[in-house]
């Protein structure tokens, strides 16, 4: 248990954790007053892109060097690592949905927090874990400018905007995610 501990410090998971909670209980005092259900998507997806982006600062280490040359298997332990940032981005945001405002229906938030994951795995990939956070705060500015999705096209790039039963805003979640999650699982964090 004791690695597991350590492990966590040098990730900064109780920080993370902590900028978690307070995303997300932000979202919660900006969400409008009254049980309408859920309706506009752009508040719950910022409350899931800022829950994700700030755990992201745990995809790398203290020292990249020492962690490839650990005589331990980290392809395991990385996709572990990503599908936990998930999951508990997600608990967050339904919990504090328990507790009163219905800001997004549950498969909605699944879906997006799986995708803004996978998008950030891809940075900390590409662009190293200090800037893993790019990626998904790029495609959330394109979503939210970007015109109606129309076609096929413009609903990828607002994907995080869909309503939860469209396919093609699963599908490319989805992608993000196994591509992602696998990306940074077999290569790790750029150095």
């Amino acid at each position: 248990m004791r690695w597991l501990t350590l492990y966590a410090r040098s990730r900064q998971v109780p920080a993370s954790f902590a900028a978690v909670v307070i995303s997300a209980m932000a979202v919660w005092a900006l969400a409008p007053d009254g049980n309408a259900g859920p309706g506009d998507p752009r508040l719950p997806t910022l409350a899931l892109a800022a829950g994700v982006m700030a755990a992201s600062v745990g995809l790398g280490g203290q020292d990249l060097a020492l962690d490839r040359t650990a005589a331990i298997r980290w392809a395991p332990r990385r996709a572990v690592h990503v599908l936990l940032i998930g999951t508990v981005v997600t608990a967050v945001l339904l919990a504090v949905r328990t507790a009163g405002e219905d800001l997004a229906t549950t498969a909605f938030v699944v879906r997006n927090c799986a995708g803004l994951t996978g998008l950030c795995a891809v940075g900390a990939t590409v662009c190293g874990a200090q800037y893993a956070w790019t990626p998904p705060i790029t495609w959330l500015a394109l979503s939210l400018f970007a015109p109606p999705p129309t076609g096929v096209p413009t609903q990828v790039v607002g994907w995080m905007l869909l309503p939860p039963g469209t396919a093609t805003g699963t599908w490319t979640a989805l992608v993000l995610t196994v591509t992602g999650t696998a990306a940074y699982a077999v290569a790790g964090p750029r150095p």
